[in-house]
């Protein structure tokens, strides 16, 4: 039985290390729920852990990617931080609560396996909040997307004002941002939030899984050591970056996989490289 009430996990293929996490509440939208949240960090450290997955497959059941935070959970979280008598102490409890659900989305970025995300109908708010957090985006035509929140009169605090902007441009995450307005798939490819628009949702997921599986072909030391080395190098210099991946490889160069990679270059056939 599947552990999860909000998500699914699904391996197509019992050879492939490809495995792909659904958005799995169709009938809410895929809306985020607060179980969403609690689940999400979950599932994500399952697959982490697993060594039969090498890349996973962010994408949603039904209609549409992601149309953002459940309302009632919203709802729930604001009579819950104005209930107190204690301005305070409803304050500091709002503010767990809010890093709590930051942790859940960052814990994509945190995942050490690459995380591919597959968007096709509404990527809303806290949709964008999630698909920023992943490696590589794709979607299909018909998908559009939104950084909603300042039309429910929130400031939005998931990620999407710390992410966007390294993906697109500080100028227009700033017009998306204050504007609020619906973009296309296009446009997305565009701005650089999306690396290819796939002219149907089974396209999309045709075409995703075909480099999901490229990439999982690869040595899973060199997949995972590029994800953790480009993630730190946001942060650095490009001197102190240099300094960290010499630091890296110092550690990480000399392998198995290293060998296998040079001697089937040498031979003319596929590598074969053991689990992570």
């Amino acid at each position: 039985m599947d552990p999860y009430k909000t998500l699914e996990i699904v391996r197509n293929n019992t050879s492939s290390s490809v495995f792909h996490l659904i958005l799995n509440r169709p009938s809410h939208l895929n809306a985020l729920s607060l179980s969403s949240f609690s689940e999400l960090p979950k599932a994500l450290s399952s697959l982490d852990n697993n060594p039969d997955v090498s890349v996973i497959v962010l994408s949603a059941a039904g209609k549409h990617f992601c149309s953002g935070i459940d309302l009632s959970s919203l709802s729930s979280i604001s009579s819950q931080s104005s209930s107190g008598s204690d301005r305070g102490r409803s304050s500091e409890s709002l503010r767990r609560r809010i890093k709590s659900m930051q942790a859940a989305i960052t814990a994509v970025e945190e995942c050490r396996k690459p995380v591919i995300a597959a968007v096709h109908g509404a990527c809303i708010g806290g949709g964008v909040d999630l698909v920023t957090a992943c490696d590589v985006r794709y979607c299909s035509e018909d998908a559009f997307f939104s950084v909603k929140e300042v039309d429910l009169a929130i400031v939005a605090d998931l990620g999407t004002l710390q992410r966007l902007p390294r993906i697109v441009g500080y100028a227009n995450a700033m017009e998306l941002a204050l504007t609020a307005r619906r973009f296309s798939g296009g446009e997305a490819k565009d701005l650089g939030l999306v690396s290819r628009v796939f002219g149907s949702k089974s396209e999309l997921d045709k075409g995703v899984n075909t480099i999901a599986e490229g990439i999982a072909a690869k040595s899973p030391l060199a997949v995972t050591g590029t994800k953790a080395v480009l993630l730190r190098s946001r942060e650095m210099s490009v001197e102190q970056g240099l300094d960290y991946v010499a630091t890296w490889n110092s550690g990480m160069l000399i392998s198995e996989d290293l060998n296998e990679a040079v001697s089937a270059q040498m031979m003319k056939r596929q590598p074969r490289f053991s689990k992570l």
